[in-house]
Order: C-alpha cells, then structure tokens, then sequence
C-alpha cells in the first residue's frame, strides 16, 4: 500500500463550518494548509447530508446586531444572494468555493483520520503527524505539521494524541453552575436525523417499514409539535442517544432515530389527523447530527457564570449569543419539554484560552469540542459561533507557524497582535478597538460630503396600539433633550414614557432608569407628542426608550429602517423550567423582542442635532455597533454622489485601502430555508464607488468598484503619494443613505 505524506504550515482536521473558517483563516495569511474532511462535502451538520440550520449569536433574531462578520459573515451574505432559497446543495457550493478560492489550502475530503502520532510526556504531549484513509481512492495520507487545528466535533485527533478532555456533565459544585446536576455523569445531549417533505399534487400512500416505531405508543404526540407542511429542523427534536455513547453506538442511534422518522412519517400519513394525502417523503438523514461528545481541557475553562455575566476576557477572540441550550437525557421520549433556554442580557465573549490544549503543546481547537463545562457548551456549540472560533483558531495556528511558537506562547506574547490580526479580517471582536500600528488612516483627519445629523424616522406606513409596553432604541451623541412620537390617540390621556441606558455597550436592554416624562394627550390622528428626556451621557451610548402601554394610544411604525433606531415590543416574561425558576435570572433580551419589528422603527424625531454618524466614526476603530452605530452615514442622496475623505498632514504613500461597508449585522440570516429576506443584497451596501487619490491637483482614480454585494473589500493598486484620500459613493444597493463602517489604509 502506497502512503503519501502531505507536509504543510498547519494541519486543520474535520471540515465542519469551524474547520473551513480555521483553514481559510490561515490560508489567507499565507501559510500552506491541509484541510482534511471524512465525508464527501463540507459543511458538518450543515452540509446537504445532515441540513442543520447554522445558528449564531443572533439566536433566530434575539440579539441585536450579532451576526457574525468575517469568513462566516461573508458565507452568510453570499448565500443570501445566491441561494434565497435554501438549497441545501447551493450552500454546499458556497462553502465549498470559499475553501477552493484558498490556492494556499490542499483540501481531502472523504479522508478519515484514524492514527496520530504524538511524543512526549503525558503533561507536555506534541503531536507529530496524523494519518487518514482516503475512501474510494485507496491513498493512505500521512499529514505532518508543526501546528494540528483538531475541528472533528468529536475530539478524535486530540484524544488520540492523549489530551486532556471530558464526558458528560459537571457536577454542581465543581463550577457552582446552577443548570449543572447534583452530582457528576456521563450524560451529553443527543444526536438527531432530519427528513424533508414534499406535496407532489395528487395522492401518495405510504407503507411504513418493519423497523418504524409506533409513536402512539410513546409519548411524542403529546409532548412533541408534529405538523404538516413542516420538515427539516422544524423537527430538531427527533434527538436520543443522550444516556449512551454518541460515537461507540452512532450506529445503533442511527437505527433507532430512522426507526423514529419512518414511524412520524407513518403517524403523519396514515393516522387520520392530518391532511397528507399529497405529500411524500423527499430526503430522509443518514448521518447523525451530534451535538456533543469531547470537551478538551485549554488552560481556561469556560463556564455558565461566563456566559450569563458576559465576562469581558482580556484575551477574547470570539462572541456567542444562542441561550444556554439543554436538552432532556431522553431526547425525543422524554416527557419534559425538549428543550430549556437562558440568555444572557448580550452577546457573550469566549477567550483564547479556550481554544488550545493545556497538555499538547502544539494543539488548537475550534467547535463542540473546546474548553467549557458541559453547560457552556449548550451555547458555545451552535456552528455559526463553532464558525467563528474556528477563524480565531487558525489565525492563531498562522501566528504559531510564522513565528515558531506554541499556541500558548500567543496567548502570553502575542496576545493583542492576535486580536489586531482578527479585527483586520473583519472577524468581530466586540469591545475591542482597531489599534494596527500600520493603518494609516488612524492618524488622519476625516471628513466627508455630507453626515446624519438629525435622527428622524418620519414617514408612518403602519400603526400599533400600545396593548403592551414598547420600545425604541437610538444612539445619544452627545445629548438628548426633546423626543416627539407620532401617535394616534383615541381619547383624552397621559403618556407614559422612560429613559433607560442599556449597562454594557454590547447590550439593547433598559438597564437603568435615566429619567422618566408623563404628558398628557388629547385625541387626534398622527400627532408629534413631544416628551422631555434630557440626558447627557459621559461618553456616546444608546439610550433605550420605553413607552408603557396605554390602550387609547397607537403609536406608528416606519418601513423605512435607519441604522442605529431599534423598535420592541414586550411579551410576556419567559419561564425556563418552573423547577429553576428562583435559580435562574430573568431574561429581558427575550421578553423585549424585535422580531416583529425588524427594519420597522417606530416613527420618532430628535431635536437635538447628532454627531453619532460622523465621518470620524469611519476611523474610530470600530467596524460594527458597540454602545452606538460607529460608521459614517451621510445624508439621503437624492441621486448624488457621497464621499468621505481622509487628509494627512503630509503626504504618505499608499498602496492599499481596506473597506468595511455596513451590511446590518442585525439582520438575521440562515443558510436554509427557514426565513427569507426581502432582497437578496443588503441594501446598506455601497453598489457602485471609486478609490480615489489627490495627486498633483486632482483626483486620480486608484480602484473603481460596481455591483459590489460584500462586506469587507480590499484594494490594492500601483503605490502612490498623496496626503489626501477619498472613497466616492455612486450608488447602494437601495439604501437612500451612504453607509461606511471602517476604512484602513496602508503603504
């Protein structure tokens, strides 16, 4: 048998979301990457063979501005534009094209790894090599690297080289975890199998197999939704093999999720209680999603205190969002619901520490398989953030290639170039400021054409009685005095309304009640009832405003979005697990929702002039939403051209210019088919601009860009010398205003 041996800069194993984002990371850095897969497409639990929807910090639309950016961001946004749809096999081609754009990776799939060579004591082990079976094409693959990336979901090549890793569930008093039990297991969440559907238009019947289960004899139909007309992970909670071993018995979950499918499918078609006649089975898993097996053990574990108190790690390098997310032992046969959620008040932050081995010196990881207790990981093991870490991983995997040094030895010496690498790619480290000592846009003076000085959202398209308390939210820079709504009263009243701050920047929740106003009203049709709030924050912040119910009045939204304005409704307060109900806090981020209306502000103006959408915001350091909307947005351009120009005090030479156009990372994407946009390019984006540079007294054209759809651009061109630079907006995507949220530039 013939054995080949691939040598690369860094190995990265698995290629789920988080192994493609490590090893396009490092690739674009300019190291040689292997990227090996054991199955036939990318992607893991999101690829066409499990159609897993890829979840993030956005949590379906619960936190605000918490899309991820960077190579998840642009995979998000180019399956928008390419796959509307949903097509399961659209978005394996966009994962697939972004790992292939790489001539920097040499990508295996269907290469399953099963040896690892590692050496060393049990406290200091380093892996030397790992190798695969290439199925179907007989090539036995041995994959040596200074630096391994261990993205298998499993755990296997870490496990193989002896680190150190866990099983099952905390203890309670190990962590003082209050969602963890009494006493210790081996317990993980379950594995689960999905099955799409199709109506065909005329009769199909349906003879189920010897295997399928009878559900009627369970207690899915009374504790489980089962609906026609819905499939895929509308049906996430066909899971069991929780109180086994998910990667010893895969095969005999497998089995036993099938025998559950066919049975459901069985109960749908030929139980009477549903009108299926038409519908048939289109696609049925063969490959179960796990959820959880291995943990690593990194030099820091993280925990549920972390997460709910949103601990700023001083070495963060990634965020989640997605709620503490358990699941019954029993999966789909327990009589407990079949699942339980806390939020935290934001976006959470997830420190480097997490993501290396303590005892292989040599070993990052990115995925389910980090370090964080089994209660963490209920959150940290959605793919959009498994995606995420994954970049922050192979970007550290480069930095310990180039330099010759060990994951830990980044964490203690290169730390914040670490992070300044990240915020360069447009990977979202929330809280941290662009401090790259060679952009030189830092240290030149921005204007522009024009900027948003009056916050006004004015024309009313539709209106909402105030059963219940609303909310807007808007950024405050520097003050706020006077605030009108645009209301309907219906009689005689008084208006109920508050001023809040929101506590952490990263956060859109009321925090603090700032001062409150009460006006009296009398009826009328679209009215501006104004209401007194002054506050003058020490520093910009959003201020959230909260109008309490009152059944006489109907305030009226906007279908007009304006970055920066949020609007809210509360519900109802959300209840946990009425066991935990004194342990657990409470959850503001999911009692006041925005679901309802997302790119719907309510109507409302300032009179109070703004300075939160200067030119400056476009150097700040800033390229997303952190306590106000840190981008230049000029006023409405009426079919002109906006510009926004940098001026040095000297002339410097140029050679590239990194652009960060806003694509409202609050808008919630999905790679499948669960929701749709009404356009498939951000609106927010610049279509049509040039690169311009003053040189010998005029504008010379250094790049000119159309039809762009994409967050981040980079430039280079032909070095010149100039003292003055200007990005020229022609045109968006549909957005009446020009929207640029970070521009660097470089020698």
């Amino acid at each position: 048998m013939k054995l080949e041996t691939i040598a690369t800069d860094i190995a990265v194993i698995g290629g789920g979301l988080a192994g493609v984002c490590a090893a396009v990371a490092a690739a674009r850095l300019g190291h040689a990457v292997a990227l090996v897969q054991n199955r036939p497409v990318l992607g893991g639990n999101a690829s066409s063979e499990v159609r897993v929807w890829v979840s993030g910090a956005s949590a379906t639309g619960t936190h605000r501005y918490a899309r991820e950016t960077g190579i998840m961001g642009e995979m998000f946004v180019e399956n928008q534009y390419r796959n509307p749809d949903g097509n399961p096999y659209y978005w394996d081609m966009v994962v697939l094209e972004t790992v292939l754009a790489e001539p920097n990776i040499q990508l295996f799939l269907n290469t399953d790894v099963h040896e690892v060579e590692a050496e060393g004591p049990e406290d200091d082990r380093r892996i030397v090599a790992a190798t695969g079976w290439m199925m179907g094409s007989e090539r036995k693959i041995r994959f040596e690297s200074p630096v391994f990336v261990d993205c298998t979901g499993d755990g296997l090549i870490g496990f193989l080289a002896g680190a150190g890793y866990r099983i099952g569930r905390e203890a309670q008093a190990e962590f003082g975890e209050s969602w963890a039990p009494d006493v210790a297991d081996d317990i993980t969440l379950g594995s689960t199998m999905l099955f799409y559907t199709k109506d065909v238009g005329h009769p199909v019947k349906y003879v189920p197999p010897s295997f399928a289960k009878d559900i009627a004899k369970t207690t899915i139909p009374e504790r489980r939704i089962i609906k026609t007309g819905e499939s895929g992970c509308y049906y996430w909670w066909i899971e069991w093999g929780g109180e086994l071993d998910t990667v010893h018995e895969n095969e005999r979950i497998r089995d036993e999720l099938w025998a559950a499918i066919y049975g459901i499918w069985d109960y749908i078609k030929n139980s009477g209680r549903f009108e299926a006649d038409t519908l048939t089975l289109e696609w049925v898993g063969s490959v179960p999603g796990k959820r959880e097996y291995r943990r690593f053990v990194g030099d820091y574990m993280l925990t549920q205190h972390d997460i709910l108190r949103q601990e700023p790690f001083d070495d963060r390098v990634a965020f989640g969002g997605w709620s503490i997310d358990l699941h019954p032992p029993k999966g789909m046969y327990a009589e407990a619901s079949g699942s339980k959620h806390m939020y935290s008040d934001g976006i959470y932050h997830i420190p480097y520490r997490s993501l290396y081995s303590a005892n292989v010196s040599n070993m990052l990881m990115a995925g389910r398989n980090i370090s964080a207790s089994h209660v963490a990981f209920g959150t940290t093991r959605v793919m959009a953030t498994c995606a995420i870490m994954g970049e922050a991983a192979g970007t550290a995997a480069s930095l310990c290639a180039g330099k010759g040094v060990t994951p830990r030895a980044v964490y203690r010496d290169h730390m914040e170039e670490l992070q300044q690498t990240l915020l360069r790619q447009d990977a979202a480290l929330i809280g941290i400021a662009n401090r790259d000592p060679l952009d030189l846009a830092r240290r030149a003076e921005a204007s522009a054409s024009s900027a948003l000085e009056a916050i006004a959202v004015e024309q009313p398209d539709e209106s909402i009685r105030l059963t219940s308390d609303v909310a807007l939210l808007f950024p405050v820079d520097p003050a706020i005095g006077r605030l009108e709504l645009l209301a309907d009263v219906a009689a005689g009243t008084v208006l109920e309304v508050e001023l809040w701050d929101t506590g952490r920047e990263e956060n859109y929740i009321p925090h603090r009640l700032i001062v409150r106003d009460a006006v009296a009203v009398e009826p009328g049709e679209r009215q501006w009832v104004p209401v007194s709030l002054p506050w003058r924050p020490a520093e910009p912040r959003n201020a959230f405003v909260i109008v309490r119910s009152n059944d006489a009045v109907s305030l009226w939204l906007s279908h007009l979005p304006l970055n920066g304005a949020l609007s809210f409704v509360r519900g109802k307060k959300p209840i946990v697990d009425p066991k935990l109900e004194e342990k657990q806090p409470s959850q503001p981020i999911v009692e006041w929702s925005m679901r309802k209306t997302v790119r719907k502000p309510f109507c409302f103006r300032l009179a109070d002039k703004t300075s939160a959408y200067g030119a400056d915001r476009a150097v700040d350091g800033y390229a997303r939403p952190y306590g106000g909307p840190h981008m230049w947005v000029s006023e409405p351009m009426g079919g002109r051209e906006e510009w926004l120009e940098l001026q040095w005090p000297e002339a410097v030479a140029l050679s590239e210019v990194e652009l960060v156009w806003n694509d409202d990372v609050n808008e919630y994407l999905i790679n499948l088919h669960y929701i749709r946009t009404p356009f498939d390019i951000m609106p927010e984006l610049a279509a049509d601009y040039r690169v311009e540079a003053w040189v010998d007294g005029h504008w010379k054209v250094l790049h000119r860009e159309t039809d762009n759809r994409k967050r981040k651009k980079t430039h280079r061109f032909d070095p010149v010398v100039a003292g003055r630079l200007r990005i020229v907006v022609e045109r968006t995507n549909g957005c009446p205003r020009a929207e640029l949220a970070e521009v660097r530039a470089y020698s």
